[in-house]
């Protein structure tokens, strides 16, 4: 392992790499990455790799939209199939109140160039037929968004950076940040220090660990998010499906399995081990949303984490009082969907010093104010 570097990444899943990446992209190769356990072992590896660009706050659209210009293209930018397909979201909408929410967030998305509609009942249909529309009012799609397969991404991230040089380094834990007159000077890890001045800190609901060792708060919170997957069934569902009435996401993989995700009631912490009371919860949903699913065996389930931020928007910038300590996450549990431009971004600022999209609303210092936008659309 090197003992100085220009850069450290802390952070193995797809933040980390995708910064990784984007710095060497730009020239600068002198980079390190960390990761105390595999690549892609916390939230990176433990999602659906939903990509969707229906938000209903400003900067979650436009990351999103731009993430979609880039994932279409991404595959073959690192030689490497992330299985990106396009196949839409579709979210249900049950009652009037939800209806006119949906109607200014569709606006909102319209405005942002986001191509996304309310449809009828009898649309969602015809694109998911096996759908049960008895209690809906409407929905709304949007044909640009879509899936991808997650752990591909950070397969396509760590190939592309062996090619490119750059050291990678798992099973090393980060101990200790030192810091002398608000200028990072060391990184102390389980396998040796090393020397300097930049670093990144990409480690999702674990940020809050790293921000301790330069005494900087992070609020973000941890907290447990389950998926479950089924057998493999042939082809009976394209879309992305979302519930916000249940919390309920749930799409169809390439392989045909359903895998789908639930909002259950959480408290903050790390523990990522399997509830029956998630399976119950999901299983029930999706049988009403889709009548045929209760003839189908669901195989297994896990948990990840969401690194929740007060707005569920996330933290990409600077870090006021630690020169050249950056932050990307807080995604709140949407770190995927999001990657492409914000690790782009970031390697903009260390390398640029400046970013090609302001993103001084999602600064660390934001949470110093009140809050004027959370953002309402978390799922699962």
């Amino acid at each position: 392992m090197k003992d100085k570097a220009e850069v450290v990444v802390i952070g193995g899943g797809v933040n980390g790499l995708g910064v990784a990446y984007w710095l060497a992209k730009k020239g600068l190769d002198d980079v390190v990455v960390l990761e105390k356990s595999y690549l892609g072992s916390g939230a990176s590896g433990r999602n659906t790799g939903g990509v969707r660009q229906q938000w209903a706050s400003k900067y979650n659209i436009i990351l999103a939209r731009e993430s979609v210009k880039m994932f279409e293209k991404l595959s073959d930018e690192l030689n490497f199939n992330i299985m990106f397909r396009q196949t839409g979201y579709l979210i249900l909408i049950w009652d009037e109140e939800e209806l006119e929410q949906f109607k200014k967030n569709v606006k909102l998305q319209n405005s942002l160039g986001v191509p996304s509609k309310i449809i009828t009942p009898e649309e969602a249909k015809e694109i998911v037929p096996p759908l049960n529309i008895k209690n809906i009012i409407a929905a709304t799609f949007c044909k640009k968004d879509g899936v991808l397969h997650p752990l591909a991404l950070v397969w396509g991230y760590e190939r592309a950076l062996k090619r490119m040089g750059i050291e990678i380094n798992t099973f090393t834990e980060v101990k200790d940040i030192k810091v002398e007159n608000g200028e990072i000077k060391e990184v102390v890890t389980n396998r040796g220090n090393i020397k300097t001045n930049i670093v990144v800190n990409a480690t999702g609901p674990h940020a809050p660990i790293i921000g301790k060792m330069v005494g900087v708060d992070i609020p973000i919170t941890p907290y447990r998010h389950e998926i479950m997957v089924s057998e493999p069934l042939q082809p009976i569902l394209d879309p992305m499906i979302l519930s916000f009435k249940h919390g309920l996401y749930v799409t169809q993989t390439n392989r045909g399995e359903i895998i789908g995700g639930i909002s259950t009631d959480e408290k903050p912490g790390y523990d990522i081990r399997g509830t029956v009371q998630f399976a119950e919860r999901f299983s029930r949903a999706i049988v009403e949303i889709i009548p045929q699913m209760k003839y189908v065996n669901m195989l297994r389930q896990w948990a990840g984490l969401y690194d929740m931020t007060p707005d569920a928007q996330p933290i990409i910038g600077p870090t006021e009082g630690v020169h050249e300590m950056i932050q990307i996450n807080g995604f709140s549990g949407h770190g995927v969907m999001l990657n492409p431009i914000s690790v782009k971004l970031v390697a903009e600022l260390i390398v640029d010093g400046k970013t090609s999209i302001d993103i001084s609303p999602l600064s660390l210092d934001r949470f110093k104010e009140p809050m004027e936008v959370k953002e309402k659309l978390v799922v699962g």
